[in-house]
Parts: structure tokens; C-alpha cells; sequence
């Protein structure tokens, strides 16, 4: 059984179509079981019934025509039961429902298996044969390794589009639109027609060629590289005046890179040893783009694109610049394999409605830019057909991380009431901006931002944020390809004091390991998680740990409104030996002459341990801020970037509300501040109950910040008290988040809880 079932699974693997991998499965199932009669039957969630897409022995004719209601019939028997049914007769079950079009009368035996995928219900796969029997436990176990199988199969056909094509064939209530999933990149929903962003030169494919004349190449490999320089001088100038400085700053690199002395003298040395210029070109660009691709570091990884982008530009011109331009929409949905930062600035002003990318992450160039200029934004679709899209009608919905290809008129007006609804909240926020977070009967609580980029800080302020509860300083140490000097972090954390003061900045210790390896500084190991990560780092490396808080003690001088955070504590003995260190360094930068007050130090609350060290910890330090995304992933043991598991991972689960109280308690009974960042602090279905708690301040992203104090500013302490008690009596996050959300609903803020997912 195991070498036939191999062999299915090699066939349906070279199938080109979904329909055709469907035929094959029923067609070897049926021979290998020695049955007459094999079917799949899949789940069509909008109509509610399972859809005969495929049948070996049942009629032909009722292929995507026959179907069965979802609570009929022994097809929805087994996707009730989620578990395989095996029945001698069929016709004698009660739950038996006949579907004339099938003419499936002839057939006794049935044993049929729910096809899982995720813990969704997918489909049905069946068997069945003339005469009355059950079929045997090999039989049955074969059924079920082949529907995890196929399993597999139909959940990449769903990401493809290829399941809605299936599924749609000759039915009355026919959609038109298919929905591709990725990572939610910018937050919004944009609306528009669908533009395909391509390069028609192509540096993989160019060869090499000895040159005629090799002084005449290095000539057109300079003009070329002058003329992208002045592209993206003028592409820079043109977006100067709505761009923050940091993301200006892509464009310096940009040129940088292009700098003769640099990549052009190497693609010059390579024209001189023989190749023309587009071949030395491709060599230098690719061997640079491989050396990238190859780093354990993600955002270093993805600046293989950048290069990549850059050389083609110069190709471009190399090749008489005969490059093809695009024509774009009053809305256009930009598409791409990847999306580069100048792929957006060319877009004409006014017209970017939304941004898919194919590759990449809420960490790439482009999601950050995006976020900065507030345009909706979809990351890593990778099942996407992307050169299906141009011209198409498209949805990006960047809270989900969802695209909508030909929406039906039903679905794009939904969507444009929750544009509307969009416009009005924002303008509601924009009312509330410069007014405190404060409950209806008086009681105040800190809006303060989580930040690791310069260009945050524009938007911060502007959003109203109080200070800043998290700087993320590993951010400047993954953007270079080696420690930052003592001088540069100081600019670095200067600019950051300044730019907030008088209001109170929080600055995290380096925090790497774990899924933040930096490039020049590599950690191998099998649980990263578990491993060398945050303080543990730091504190077996005393000379990165005092260069860093030196950096941050200088900065502050004048301005006092530093505090120091240490990550990812996990015992009392770490704290007292980050503490030893920050008193030398402390006495040190004074001893220079630093006129500085000793800033307030702080612990992150992240593991369990930490949780029932809390108030040891609170004697220690000043104050204490839990970091929620880390604290719930090691609570529940799940690691949300994992989608087999992701669906358990959930802030409000009853473990980590009672693990949040008791920090809250500990902290207080040893008088510190206590606050809280990370997703959790920006989800407007957590908030009233941070606010039970008695958390002092929360730190969230810039974005949250609005709708974050409108919950605030609707409801009463009292209120979020009662709310507080009545889930802490509630045994799952599935419950919980239902009472809060109802609660919003009833308070007349349901617009916040799509925003809030």
C-alpha cells in the first residue's frame, strides 16, 4: 500500500491542473482498493455544500453539478464527525441523502474520510462498492494517509485560485473574485487596478562577450551609471517633501552603492579582464545579490533585491535605454515578484492605491516605506500569478494581509462602506489627537510608541504619542555589516532624545538572537528561541554591552529623559550583574566630564520565569514593562510564525491574563511603574482589560495610537473592572475575545475591531 500510495502521489505531483491531479487520485484509489467506485467531494464555505469535483464509477455528468448540503447525507456526516465512516450499507444509514445526478443507487458499501486541512474541513474523500461490506482497517488507513495528502494538495490550490475555479464551475451563485493571502505589510485598504511592475532586462540572461574596445565599455558603463545617479536624484527631489528623512536616506545608499569607486570600479576591473559591459555587470551585480541571499540575517537578505534593482537600472541604459514604461491608474495596485523603493516613488503622485509584492516582509524597504507614505500594503503573496494581475480590478486589504482579484460588485461595495467608515474614524482620531487617554470617571494611562527606525519618529509625534516604551536598538546594528562604533549610536540615540524631549524615551539593550541573528555576529544553533539570545548575549560580551551604554549615557547629557531597558531577563542574578556593569559605565562617562543624571533601568518581563521572579525583579530596578508577543508565545508554547500552530497563539488566552495580573501586582507592591508593549497594548479588544489591571502605561505602534485612546476615552475604569472579572470566570481566548469584542460592539466601537486584529 505505502509503494502504491507513492506512486499516486508522484503522479498527482506532475499534474499540471488541480482538476486533472483530482482525476488521477480517484482513478488509482478506485484500482488500488479493488472498488468500483471512488469520489471527492469538496467544500464549497459559501454556498455551504460539498461540490462533486471528481469520480471514478459515479456518473461523469454530475461533476461540478451535484451537490450536497452541508448538514446532509453521510458526505456531510464525515465533515461533521471530522473522523473516517465506514458503513456496510449505505442506503439503510439514517443520515443517507440521495443526490439523483450521481446514480449512485447501485452502490452498498461506503466508507468515506473528512479531508483536513489545519483543522478546517476541506472536503470528503469516498469509496464505494456493489456488494455489502465494511470495508477493512488497511483499507481505511489507506483512505486516511491519502486524504492528508490530498489535503495538502487542495490547500495550495485554495492559495492559487485554482480551488474557486473548481468549485464555481456551473454554479448559480457563480464569484468572480479570488483572494490570495500573504503578510500584512502596511495597514489600510486600498482599491484600484491592478499594474505589473517587470524589468524587460534581465541580468540573468545576459553572456559574456569579449569587447572590442574596452575603453569605449568603461565609457557607456560610466554614462550609464550617471544616468540612473540622475534618476534618482529626481526621484528623491520629487518625494522629498512627504517623505521622512530616514527613508531619504534609501536613496543616499542607493547612490552610494552606485559610487565609481566602489561597484563601478569593480564592474570597470571585470570590463578589463576581458568582458564586455552588461556582462560584467551581471557578474559583479549577482555575485553581490548571492553573497546577500546567502546571510542568515532577513533584512540583509533582502537588500540582494535592492542590488539586483540597481544593476538592472544600469542595464537599462547600457543597452541604449530603450526601457519600457508603465502605465499607471488614477488607483493603481502596484504588483510585483518584488517591489523596490523606487518602483513606488515612480508612481505617479496621488496614484498608489495599494502594493503587492510577491517576496519579502513587514521588514523590507518597501513595507516601511509604504507604512511612512500610508499606503496599504501585502507582503510574501508567493502563490500570486502576478502577470494575471495587470489590469484587473484589485483589493488590498493590508489589516489581513489579503488580496481580492475581481471582486463581485457585493464585495467591493462592502469594502467601500469600510473605506468610508475608515475616512470618518480617522477623522474622529484626528479630533482626539492632542487629548489625554482618559477614562470616562477620570483615571489616566500612558499612550507611549514603540519605535526602532528615524523615520517613526516623525509619525509618533504626530500621532500624539506621549514618549516612547520600546526603542528597538538592534534595528542600527542589523543595518550594517558590522558593530556600530561607540560615536555613531551616540548620533544615533542623540537624535532620538532630542527629537522627544521632554517626554521620557525608553531605550532597549541590544536584543539579538533568536529570529535576529546579525550578519557579522553568527549564532547557530537548533532552538534560537531557547538559546543565546537578548541579556544572555550582552552579558557574555561585556565590551558590545558598556560600548552601548556608554553610546546611550553620552547621548542623554542635557536632555535626561533616557530610560534603560534590559531584554529577554530570565533570572535575578542576570539583573544584578547588567546592573553592576551600568554603575561602571555610569561612573566612567562622568569621569569624561558628562554632566548626566543615572537613568531609570528597567526589566522586560518575556518568559514565565520572569513572571514569578517579578517581584524580586521590581526590588532590583525601577520599573518593569512586559513584552507581550514574547511573553505569549513562551506561555502557550506557540510559535506564531509557524501556520500549523499560529491559530493558537492569542494574547488573551486566560494563562496570560493571570500571568499579566500577577506582574502587575508585584510590580505595584514594590511601588514601580508597570507597562506593556507589543501587539497586545494596540488590540483594542485587550485594552479595557490592561486597563482593569492597573497597567500604568502602554506602548504601542504609532498607528494604534488613536483608536487605542478612543477605547479609552469611551469607557469607564469601572466598566473595564466588571469586564475584567467576567472573562477571568472564561476558559478560552475564543470566549474571551467574543465577550470584548461584543462589549465594543455595544459601546458603539465596532469600526475598532477590524482595525485591532
Amino acid at each position: 500500500m505505502l509503494t502504491i500510495l507513492r506512486q499516486i502521489i508522484q503522479e498527482v505531483s506532475s499534474a499540471e491542473q488541480f482538476q486533472e491531479a483530482l482525476e488521477i487520485i480517484v482513478k488509482r484509489t478506485a484500482d488500488a482498493l479493488t472498488t468500483q467506485a471512488c469520489s471527492i467531494f469538496l467544500l464549497d464555505r459559501q454556498g455551504g455544500e460539498y461540490v462533486l469535483v471528481a469520480t471514478q464509477g459515479l456518473n461523469p455528468q454530475a461533476i461540478h453539478k451535484a451537490r450536497v448540503p452541508l448538514n446532509k447525507g453521510l458526505i456531510g456526516f464525515v465533515g461533521e464527525r471530522e473522523e473516517p465512516i465506514n458503513i456496510d450499507d449505505a442506503a439503510k444509514h439514517p443520515r443517507f441523502f440521495q443526490v439523483p445526478e450521481v446514480e449512485e443507487e447501485a452502490y452498498r458499501a461506503f466508507l468515506g474520510t473528512p479531508v483536513i486541512y489545519h483543522r478546517q474541513v476541506l472536503g470528503v474523500l469516498i469509496v464505494q462498492q456493489h456488494d455489502p461490506r465494511r470495508y477493512d482497517e488497511a483499507e481505511e488507513a489507506f483512505l486516511v494517509t491519502l486524504a492528508t495528502q490530498l489535503a495538502a494538495i487542495i490547500a495550495h490550490a485554495e492559495a492559487t485560485g485554482a480551488l474557486a475555479e473548481v468549485l464555481t464551475r456551473n454554479s448559480k451563485n457563480k464569484r468572480h473574485e479570488l483572494v490570495y493571502s500573504g503578510v500584512p505589510g502596511a495597514p489600510g485598504i486600498g482599491m484600484g487596478m491592478g499594474v505589473v511592475v517587470f524589468t524587460p532586462f534581465e541580468l540573468d540572461t545576459i553572456p559574456d562577450r569579449v569587447p572590442d574596445d574596452i575603453e569605449l565599455e568603461i565609457q557607456l558603463l560610466e554614462a550609464a551609471f550617471a544616468g540612473v545617479r540622475e534618476d534618482l536624484r529626481l526621484l528623491e527631489e520629487r518625494l522629498a517633501p512627504s517623505l521622512p528623512a530616514e527613508e531619504r536616506a534609501l536613496f543616499d545608499v542607493y547612490q552610494r552603492i552606485l559610487d565609481s569607486a566602489d561597484l563601478g570600479q569593480e564592474v570597470a576591473e571585470v570590463i578589463r579582464q576581458g568582458n564586455w559591459a552588461p556582462g560584467a555587470l551581471r557578474e559583479v551585480i549577482l555575485a553581490h545579490a548571492k553573497h546577500l541571499e546567502n546571510l542568515d540575517n532577513e533584512y540583509m537578505r533582502e537588500r540582494a533585491d535592492d542590488i539586483k534593482d540597481l544593476g538592472r537600472r544600469v542595464l537599462a541604459y547600457l543597452q541604449q535605454g530603450d526601457r519600457t514604461h508603465l502605465t499607471y491608474h488614477e488607483k493603481t495596485i502596484l504588483i510585483g515578484e518584488t517591489i523596490s523603493p523606487t518602483d513606488l516613488a515612480e508612481v505617479p503622485e496621488g496614484c498608489l492605491a495599494g502594493v503587492v509584492s510577491a517576496k519579502g516582509s513587514s521588514n523590507s524597504h518597501v513595507a516601511i516605506l509604504a507604512r511612512a507614505m500610508n499606503v496599504p500594503t501585502i507582503m510574501g503573496v508567493g502563490d500570486v500569478p502576478i502577470y494575471e494581475l495587470q489590469d484587473k480590478n484589485l483589493i488590498v486589504d493590508g489589516y489581513y494581509g489579503q488580496l481580492y482579484v475581481s471582486p463581485s460588485p457585493s464585495l467591493a461595495a462592502e469594502f467601500e462602506r469600510l473605506v468610508q467608515e475608515e475616512q470618518k474614524l480617522d477623522a474622529t482620531l484626528e479630533e482626539i489627537r492632542d487629548l489625554p487617554a482618559v477614562t470616562k470617571d477620570g483615571h489616566r494611562i500612558g499612550l507611549l510608541v514603540n519605535t526602532g527606525l528615524g523615520a517613526d519618529i516623525s509619525i509618533s509625534l504626530a500621532a500624539g504619542a506621549e514618549g516612547v516604551g520600546l526603542y528597538r536598538t538592534e534595528i542600527p546594528f542589523l543595518m550594517r555589516d558590522r558593530f556600530p562604533s561607540g560615536e555613531e549610536q551616540r548620533i544615533i540615540y542623540r537624535q532620538l532624545l532630542a527629537s522627544f524631549a521632554p517626554r521620557p524615551v525608553t531605550i532597549r539593550t541590544l536584543d539579538v538572537g533568536g529570529d535576529k541573528p546579525l550578519p557579522y555576529f553568527p549564532i547557530v544553533e537548533d532552538n534560537p528561541f531557547l538559546g543565546w539570545r537578548g541579556i544572555r548575549i550582552t552579558l557574555d560580551h561585556p565590551e558590545i554591552f558598556l560600548a552601548q551604554i556608554r553610546a546611550m549615557m553620552r547621548a542623554s547629557e542635557g536632555l535626561n529623559n533616557m530610560q534603560i531597558m534590559l531584554p529577554m531577563i530570565t533570572d535575578a542574578i542576570e539583573v544584578d550583574e547588567a546592573l553592576r556593569l551600568l554603575r561602571k559605565a555610569y561612573t566612567e562617562v562622568r569621569d569624561e566630564g558628562c554632566e548626566i543624571e543615572m537613568p531609570a533601568i528597567g526589566v522586560m518581563i518575556e518568559v514565565p520565569s520572569a513572571v514569578y521572579q517579578a517581584r524580586a525583579l521590581a526590588k532590583r530596578v525601577d520599573f518593569l514593562s512586559v513584552g507581550s508577543n514574547d511573553l505569549t508565545q513562551y506561555l502557550l508554547a506557540v510559535d506564531r510564525n509557524n501556520p500549523r500552530v499560529a491559530s493558537l497563539y492569542d494574547a488573551l488566552h486566560p494563562s496570560v491574563l493571570r500571568a499579566l495580573m500577577q506582574v502587575v501586582d508585584n510590580g505595584h507592591q514594590e511601588g514601580k511603574h508597570v507597562s506593556i508593549c507589543g501587539e497586545m497594548a494596540g488590540d483594542p479588544a485587550a485594552v479595557m482589560l490592561l486597563l482593569a489591571m492597573g497597567f500604568d502605561s502602554l506602548s504601542i505602534n504609532a498607528s494604534s495610537i488613536g483608536r487605542v485612546k478612543w477605547v479609552i476615552r469611551h469607557f469607564t475604569r469601572k466598566k473595564a473592572a466588571k469586564l475584567l472579572h467576567e472573562v477571568l470566570g472564561m476558559e478560552n481566548a475564543v470566549m474571551i475575545r467574543c465577550h470584548m469584542e461584543l462589549a465594543l460592539e455595544r459601546a458603539g466601537l465596532g469600526n475598532l475591531i477590524r482595525a485591532g486584529r
